[in-house]
């Protein structure tokens, strides 16, 4: 190997120096006894102390190998033994799941063979590897919360898909689901899980018992007496349903919580390397620790926290001499957890800014400089899956602090500029889900997280009446209320200060991975993540059906809100630097990205129908109006039908070449959803092989080349594809004559910002949706545990027996009701406060200007894909529905011009012959008709300009072709009732029994 910048050769056999053993008695690094006393200082023996006589040599290069490997061979006797106590286990050292034993079909395993996924109503798996005699202990980390049932069972259990692990004999089961125990017969056991637990599976094959722990506490003894003897031995195994999953964790890594007192996990540790790595790491900090005053020719004591290598080739030749045996080591998950991981988090627990240790930075340097590439490529690789996981899965404390520490680190390496784009280009997208960083799960169990002191006073709104429907009395708060109310408030603000710490970690991540002045010769970091993250969209939109591999909603919620947060850093930072752009207040998406070819829209509809046939249709309005052509002939020579048969052909050539990568029934499956490079969208494969130019035709391309265009354009852009040059204008090739000519922004932060409307489509609108669930159950609960205290106090004093029901039963509601509150207000810090809500209004915003500014360009409008009038819509419904509880529309910035601009759109658009969908036609329909039925709303409707109202009520008459006649009369209806928009009367004048004074008016006749 070569030591990179260091001037010295190095092989990672031999580092001896090549120097004359004849000539003087200096190395040509430092003298003889300094380097000496240096060695003996950094290596020193197992128990600290400076090496034992028999050890205590003259130390130099020449002979330092030999020395270290007698220093790491000291302990090693303890492998042997660990042999010898192995009783009790039959099965492979190495335990993974079987997925050769009749599963086939019914789970999706991971590559590691250690996670899983439900495929079917109810499969179950088992281990490669039974107990029989002695205490086992395995965990298994809970991604999704549903029905599932974890445990034991033995080779003669028989399972199908209505029945699991702990519906026979000899298995047994803890479902944390539904808080019970199975073992044929079911009881109420432990706790109920949520997804990020770790619960940890005991077995005691001595005493005949069985175990489970949440999160490091224990739940107490589930099973005792189980069935042992000949022929009797125990598999870890699960059942679950289908989208549920889980991974397991045997021993591969270090289990997450300590192990109870005798118990050991099913697969061995790797005790050898431990000794090993930790005595090397020590060296590692000896040299860190110790410096050499070459001057004063004496060594000294350094801070660690400054520690820089400087050249000095004696440190170096050290270095390299551990990282000889360090670098292997480094490359195996359990070490790379245990060791590196706990290393680095000691550097950042002194507290203060990450950039105030910059340690990280240069042990990250020495890595690349010491280590071969693929070593260093997999322990980043583990480094970051391991952060990830012990971020998923650590327990909430009150200050976040678990989570807070993770996220600093993992900061850290992604501070290191080669590290992040080499993690950016094959990790966070490809093998992990990086968008875990950006969520913040929320607890189930509210005294676990501590809640109950961060807001001790719980409170909630009484507007409601028994009949569930919002009171229109304003009742006057009482003192008491009033106090309880405002101590409520304060918890609140408590949990948000804490809560914002971690988001705005996160979002110093995105601001990492958006960078694009770390070019230096290669790309840079933001146009990496452009390619990523248009694939990882191009996945959840193209597998919509499949809810196995798309990621969670509630992932993509956070997800949304640190992205929007990290773009409106980088938008107005461009603003600040060049006057003439636009802020981010005024951001929109310009028409020409829908239509150029430059952006991938993969199979999404567009407001006109399939892009090839809008190519076909509008190809001279391209020309006329954005100056591009598509070459007639290329248009004739590639159909859709010859992309399919292109697309079959390399499919089928590929599975030829690589027949082992061919999935067969019941193997381990390829990860799901974003482990693997997605297909392509068909209808942004046309477009690019139609070979969009300026003016300039090309010549028709060959059947391979087809496919290679694409692939170069969406998966190896580079800066200049993206942000053009002084000849290309990148993304915002084809400008129209109806848009302005002024710089909007960055060319690659349009792409983000499309990439932002996307997602919100994809899922997080529904998301926003389910998650004011809870506030209808504090609401519920609220009503019942008022019309329970009004019954106490209408009980009749003699009716003792239910005056104590109704007590009961007021208790209940109560504890409900303090655990809700403070379950809610945590969902309201991270999901619905009041920045959040400005974020969606931003949103909105944006998708008016971009339908406004699309709609401007006349026939190409019909480009625009269907999401963005979806959002516009559903942006505006979330804001009026889900948000306005909590916080007020009405003091958002601009809101009644947005509502009007809002209203002008559907008043224009629901009849537009431009949009050809049945679904989004029906879905502006229904957008209007809500419109007006709220008098807000209504009054925007009135104040959009006369002719467009005009319009609207000419279409509205239409005759009925493709529009449904019910929305339509619905909307007539509601403008004709009472004097028009006027909103007179509540209910119709002909139905009163006293007729209102103006009831005989000639325009009420």
């Amino acid at each position: 190997m070569t030591s990179r910048g260091a001037g010295t050769a190095f092989s990672r056999k031999n580092y001896r120096l090549s120097t004359d053993p004849e000539k003087s008695k200096v190395t040509g690094i430092v003298n003889s006894r300094l380097l000496n006393d240096y060695l003996h200082r950094v290596f020193t023996s197992a128990d600290g102390n400076q090496p034992a006589a028999a050890y205590r040599k003259h130390l130099t290069f020449q002979n330092l190998q030999e020395h270290l490997e007698r220093l790491l061979a000291e302990e090693n006797g303890s492998e042997d033994s660990r042999d010898q106590v192995a009783e009790g286990r039959l099965g492979p050292s190495t335990v993974v799941l079987d997925h050769t034993s009749g599963f086939e079909g019914l789970l999706l395993v991971d590559d590691d063979l250690l996670g899983v996924i439900g495929h079917s109503n109810f499969g179950s798996i088992r281990a490669t590897t039974c107990v029989y005699k002695g205490k086992w202990i395995y965990e298994v980390l809970i991604s999704s919360q549903g029905l599932m049932q974890i445990g034991w069972c033995t080779l003669n259990c028989r399972f199908n898909q209505e029945e699991g692990v702990g519906d026979t004999p000899d298995s047994y089961a803890y479902d944390g689901n539904r808080v019970r125990k199975w073992n044929v017969t079911t009881t109420n056991y432990g706790k109920s899980w949520a997804a990020g637990d770790i619960v940890s599976c005991l077995i005691d094959l001595d005493e005949g018992t069985i175990a489970f722990c949440l999160n490091g506490i224990s739940l107490g003894t589930a099973f005792d007496n189980i069935t042992r003897g000949a022929g009797m031995a125990y598999f870890p195994a699960i059942s679950l349903s289908f989208k549920e999953s889980v991974a397991f964790n045997f021993g591969s890594r270090p289990l997450r919580y300590p192990l109870v007192e005798g118990y050991r996990p099913l697969q061995d540790p790797p005790v050898a390397d431990l000794v090993k790595a930790r005595k090397l790491l020590g060296y590692l900090k000896n040299v860190i620790h110790i410096g050499i005053d070459v001057t004063e020719g004496k060594l000294v004591e350094k801070d660690t926290s400054v520690w820089q290598l400087q050249g000095e080739p004696t440190v170096l030749i050290t270095l390299a001499h551990i990282f000889n045996y360090f670098s292997p080591l480094m490359c195996k998950v359990y070490l790379v957890e245990d060791v590196l991981m706990t290393f680095l988090l000691s550097i950042l627990e002194r507290g203060g800014a990450v950039e105030a240790h910059p340690l990280i930075q240069q042990l990250l340097d020495l890595m690349w400089l010491l280590m071969e590439e693929y070593e260093v490529h997999e322990c980043l690789k583990q480094l970051l899956m391991s952060l990830l996981r012990a971020y998923r899965f650590s327990p909430i404390i009150p200050d976040l602090g678990l989570q807070i520490h993770y996220l600093r680190l993992t900061i850290a390496v992604l501070k290191h500029e080669k590290s992040r784009k080499y993690l950016l280009s094959n990790v966070l997208f490809d093998v992990l889900r990086s968008v875990v960083f950006f969520y913040i799960k929320s607890p189930l169990r509210v005294e676990e997280a501590g809640l109950q002191e961060l807001i001790p006073t719980t409170w909630w709104p009484n507007r409601f009446t028994k009949e569930g429907k919002e009171s229109k009395e304003v009742k006057e708060e009482s003192a008491e209320e009033r106090l309880r109310r405002r101590a409520y408030e304060r918890g609140c603000q408590r949990l948000k200060k804490r809560i914002e710490v971690v988001e705005g970690l996160q979002v110093q991540i995105l601001k990492l991975l958006l960078n694009n002045k770390d070019g230096g010769g290669e790309e840079a970091s933001r146009y990496i993540f452009l390619n990523k993250f248009r694939k990882f969209l191009q996945e959840n939109a193209s597998n919509r059906g499949n809810l196995a591999v798309l990621c969670p909603p509630e992932y993509m919620v956070c997800f949304l809100h640190r992205l929007i947060a990290a773009l409106r850093y980088f938008w107005d930072g461009h603003k600040a630097k060049t006057p003439a752009a636009l802020s981010s207040e005024e951001a929109y998406v310009p028409p020409q990205l829908f239509y150029n070819g430059k952006v991938d829209y993969f199979d999404l509809q567009r407001l006109g129908g399939l892009l090839s046939h809008l190519k076909k249709t509008l190809k001279d309005d391209l020309a006329a109006k954005a100056n591009i052509v598509i070459d007639p002939a290329e248009l004739q020579a590639v159909t859709m039908d010859d992309l399919d048969e292109d697309e079959e052909s390399a499919t089928a050539a590929a599975q030829s070449q690589r027949p082992s990568a061919a999935l067969a029934i019941g193997g381990a499956l390829a990860r799901p959803a974003w482990l693997s490079s997605p297909t392509l969208g068909r209808a942004n494969r046309f477009l690019s092989t139609a070979a969009v130019s300026l003016m300039n035709p090309r010549r028709p391309l060959g059947s391979l080349e087809k496919i290679k265009v694409h692939t170069l354009r969406v998966e190896q852009r580079t800066r200049e594809d993206i942000e053009g040059t002084h000849e290309n204008e990148g993304l915002l090739l084809g400008r129209p004559l109806e848009e302005p000519d002024h710089p909007i922004t960055e060319n690659s932060l349009l792409e983000v910002l499309d990439g932002i409307v996307m997602m919100y489509n994809l899922s997080v609108h529904q998301q926003l949706g389910k998650m004011v669930g809870v506030s209808d159950d504090v609401n519920e609960y609220a009503m019942a545990l008022k019309d329970t205290e009004e019954k106490i106090s209408r009980c009749p004093k003699r009716r003792r027996d239910i005056h104590e029901e109704l007590l009961k039963s007021q208790k209940v509601f109560s504890e409900k009701l303090n655990h809700l509150s403070r379950r809610l207000a945590w969902i309201n810090v991270t999901i619905y406060s009041k920045e959040k809500m400005q974020d969606i209004y931003w949103l909105l915003r944006v998708c008016i200007r971009t339908i406004e500014h699309g709609d401007r360009t006349g026939s190409l409008f019909a480009f625009m894909p269907e999401f963005y009038l979806s959002v516009a819509m559903n942006s505006y419904s979330a804001l009026k529905n889900y948000f306005s509880p909590v916080n007020s529309m009405e003091e958002l910035p601009g809101y009644e011009e947005t509502l009007m601009r809002l209203a002008a759109i559907l008043a224009k658009h629901f009849a537009d012959s431009r949009i050809v969908g049945t679904d989004i036609r029906d879905s502006l329909m229904q957008a209007l008709a809500s419109y007006v039925c709220y008098p807000h709303s209504l009054r925007a409707v009135e104040r959009i300009p006369e002719e467009q109202r005009i319009s609207m009520m000419k279409n509205l008459l239409a005759p009925y072709e493709q529009r449904p006649w019910a929305q339509t009369n619905w909307i007539l209806v509601r403008l004709w009732r009472g004097c028009g928009f006027g909103y007179r009367y509540t209910r119709l004048p002909h139905l009163l029994k006293t007729k209102p004074e103006d009831a005989s008016l000639p325009s009420l006749q």
